[in-house]
């Protein structure tokens, strides 16, 4: 199943100042995270952020949050799935969204629990797996396998990104071709 741009949601899950630094490879996870923001900035594609426990988390990191689209909503949230915050609900519900795209942290908690709520109510999950870490390798890949066996579609983002392009005729081609390089 290709991802439709149209009735798809991209999901930024905790992207915070304080859980980064505790990341196995934040490094990488940041870089290609943010080329998938860009992207999808390009592409028109609308997004959705949480917060998880702010006041003591921080906010999101300042050079995620700068790539949103405009008008995005960031959502905080207690709850470890996303959709324990109404504001969640309401984003994903006003969106229309037949498929979540899901990038963040943690893989193991939050960003499995939201999967697995998606699925529940009937959406497509696309997970981008190197948009997503956790403290430790064995938690993300373990989260992984899970997700991939209860129906979440795990890619990367270049993959996404080209299943949403088609093919080289597409107006954001060039753009997106340069991101990834």
């Amino acid at each position: 199943m290709i991802p439709n741009l149209i009735s798809s949601l991209l999901c930024i899950v905790d992207i915070q100042e304080k859980l980064i630094g505790a990341m196995g490879c934040p490094q990488e996870m940041l870089k290609r995270s943010k080329i998938l923001l860009e992207a999808s900035r390009a592409l028109g594609l609308p997004m959705v952020a949480t917060e998880q426990y702010p006041r003591g988390l921080g906010p999101t990191l300042p050079e995620i949050r700068e790539l949103f689209a405009e008008g995005t909503p960031v959502i905080e949230k207690i709850h470890f799935s996303c959709f324990g915050a109404e504001g969640f609900r309401s984003a994903v519900a006003v969106s229309e969204a037949k498929n979540l795209i899901l990038i963040g942290i943690e893989s193991h908690v939050c960003v499995l629990q939201t999967a697995l709520d998606a699925l529940a109510l009937g959406k497509t999950v696309y997970l981008a797996e190197d948009c997503v870490d956790s403290r430790y390798a064995s938690d993300k890949a373990s989260a992984l396998a899970y997700m991939r066996n209860e129906g979440v579609k795990v890619l990367t983002s270049e993959m996404l990104l080209f299943l949403f392009l088609r093919d080289a005729s597409h107006p954001c081609f060039k753009t997106i071709s340069q991101l990834i390089k």
